[in-house]
């Protein structure tokens, strides 16, 4: 039974402005010190990855417009399934950097 894929770019939106509010007004170190901080963001960071692995399952074309959404779902495997080698840092700098980008793109694809 196919889903609507606006509902997954809205949970990958969600995940995206959740994880934003976790670390609103946070640095790195306050990030690597609380173990319950990193298990939140990466567990949207795990919805946001899986949300996009949906779409493209069931809407490759609408996938496809969101930049990097292969790499947003390899990461996701990696999270998933190699805990044991997902670094800070990395996290770190996808929040920082990568999830406001894609917010803004989400965001964009539902207006449509």
């Amino acid at each position: 039974m196919p889903h609507d894929p606006e509902k997954y770019v809205y949970d990958a939106l969600e995940a995206c402005e959740t994880v934003m509010q976790f670390v609103k007004g946070k640095k790195y170190l306050d990030y690597t010190a609380d173990k319950l901080l990193r298990s939140g963001v990466e567990r949207q960071l795990i919805i946001i990855g899986e949300a996009l692995n949906r779409l493209h399952r069931e809407s490759p074309g609408i996938a496809s417009e969101i930049k990097d959404f292969q790499k947003i779902v390899n990461f996701r495997n990696i999270v998933v399934h190699s805990y044991d080698i997902v670094e800070d840092e990395t996290v770190w700098g996808i929040v920082e950097f990568h999830i406001p980008l894609l917010y803004e793109i989400l965001e964009t694809l539902l207006k449509k």
